[in-house]
């Protein structure tokens, strides 16, 4: 084979040319900028009709490999139009998340490292890296030192992976060599305001949704102690096998704050593990106003915090804290003999929970939090905070609404009080959803409080200033006013 010929094999068979890469990654960075400069024009909602993207798609494969400028070209024409923008300033759904540009650079490094840190032989920098960073955001929550962290996917993950922890805990590893044959009912303990994720917990672990407790909540959608309290002793009569409390600094509808330090009191008298999900306000925790506001979270075996929501680093990444983490190393370690390393004293990743496979995520919230620092991230929460009493203040100010639930830290919840009653109400919140959402110019979700539609409002993007929310109010009231087929008011 001629040298001309060995070189277009190899060319056939290889990666990208450097130099073709590099032209390409900086066509990239183009596109990712120009957007991040421009999402604001996007409809938050794309109008796509469902199957409008696969229509437009190759139904095969192609059988000769592409130019990279076709395919930056198709992810400008076909795929950026095509998303719900998260990026967007004026999305106000669910709980916002925004990737930063600082976040956004750890992520593209990460992916051309490509590194598995399962064991620290397979990713040193990554697993210290992930240790350290986890000991910033301890230290930024005024945590005391025994805490140390574990970066998952998802709070749904690092929840689960709690419960699992105090399974073995409670059990002694039984479970974890025979199954659950045999065992007493186990039961776990949340607020009726406990987002989904501990149901799916209990459905993956095999613990069963009928060991899911729902404690009542107060005025304030807060969990109740005396009656966590009343339901442990009836389980605990009935042969049933408590084993965790989850309380909620930030429940997904209100973001409620339960009595951490009372739940907490109540825990340590049953010896049951005490989990706290913080997906969402954990993150405000850097201030220490808001820190304030979760008295007891130190007193937690576990607390998960997620800084894709609200520290500005890009989906996923969610941190799970733990006061002992040997407690959940116990219950999923598991060294085949291809796994094994000789290195002492180090923290292989793989050993805290099902998945071998390990992403670098840490680096992302590194540049975040180098990026920023504690005194950056602190004015952008208190800025979302400060829209958000603003926006209250409006909704308290303005005949026929009314707030539904106390405003703790950025997130809104609101209804109008249109309609002679409280069905012909749930009509017009819902149609008002309907119709804010389709104009393009924000988005924003319902909720159920009282089993009444509310509508919820949550700052918490990045790039949000003060006339994205005033554009919010403005649009919101235009849509109640076609709602309840009445003309619009200022």
């Amino acid at each position: 084979m001629t040298r001309a010929r060995e070189t277009d094999a190899m060319a056939a068979t290889g990666d990208l040319p450097a130099a073709e890469f590099r032209r390409a990654m900086h066509a990239a960075a183009d596109l990712a900028a120009d957007y991040l400069e421009r999402v604001g024009a996007y409809p938050v909602l794309p109008r796509v009709a469902p199957g409008e993207v696969r229509a437009a798609l190759a139904a095969a494969p192609p059988e000769a490999g592409e130019p990279v400028d076709a395919l930056l070209a198709d992810y400008r024409r076909l795929i950026e139009p095509n998303v719900t923008h998260w990026n967007h300033p004026a999305f106000f759904g669910y709980f916002a998340i925004s990737g930063s540009g600082p976040g956004i650079l750890g992520e593209t490094l990460a992916a051309a490292l490509n590194v598995n840190a399962m064991l620290w032989r397979s990713g040193p920098a990554p697993t210290e890296l992930e240790e350290v960073v986890c000991d910033w955001l301890r230290q930024l929550l005024a945590l005391p030192p025994v805490f140390t962290g574990h970066i998952n996917d998802t709070a749904s993950m690092s929840s689960l992976l709690a419960i699992a922890a105090a399974r073995h805990r409670v059990d002694e590893g039984a479970v974890r060599a025979r199954g659950l044959s045999g065992a007493p009912p186990m039961t776990v303990y949340a607020s009726e305001q406990a987002h989904s994720s501990i149901d799916k917990a209990m459905i993956t672990l095999g613990l069963g949704l009928d060991q899911l407790r729902r404690v009542e909540v107060d005025e304030a959608f807060r969990m109740r102690p005396d009656a966590l309290a009343a339901l442990i002793a009836a389980d605990r009569r009935a042969g049933r096998l408590p084993i965790a409390v989850v309380a909620t600094a930030g429940t997904t509808s209100t973001t409620a704050v339960d009595p951490i330090a009372a739940v907490a009191d109540v825990a340590r008298r049953e010896r049951l593990w005490l989990h706290v999900d913080a997906a969402y306000a954990g993150s405000a925790a850097v201030c220490p106003e808001y820190r304030a506001l979760m008295d007891g979270l130190e007193a937690a075996d576990s607390i998960v915090l997620n800084p894709h929501k609200w520290l500005f680093t890009p989906v996923d990444c969610s941190v799970l804290l733990l006061r002992n983490r040997e407690e959940l190393r116990a219950a999923f370690t598991l060294v085949p003999e291809y796994l094994k390393t000789t290195e002492q004293g180090v923290t292989n990743l793989m050993d805290y929970g099902p998945q071998l496979g390990r992403r670098f995520r840490a680096l992302k919230l590194w540049f975040v939090l180098r990026a920023f620092g504690a005194e950056g991230l602190r004015a952008r929460i208190r800025a979302h905070c400060a829209l958000a009493r603003e926006f209250e203040g409006w909704v308290r100010g303005t005949p026929g609404w009314e707030v539904s639930a106390p405003v703790p830290f950025s997130t809104v919840c609101f209804r109008s009080t249109r309609g002679a009653t409280p069905e012909e109400q749930d009509r017009i919140n819902e149609a008002i959803v309907a119709e804010a959402n389709a104009t393009g110019a924000i988005f924003i979700g319902p909720t159920k409080l009282h089993r009444r539609t509310v509508l919820r409002l949550a700052i918490g993007n990045i790039r949000t200033t003060r006339e994205h929310v005033v554009t919010a109010w403005r649009v919101l009231r235009e849509a109640e006013a076609r709602a309840a087929g009445a003309p619009g008011k200022d």
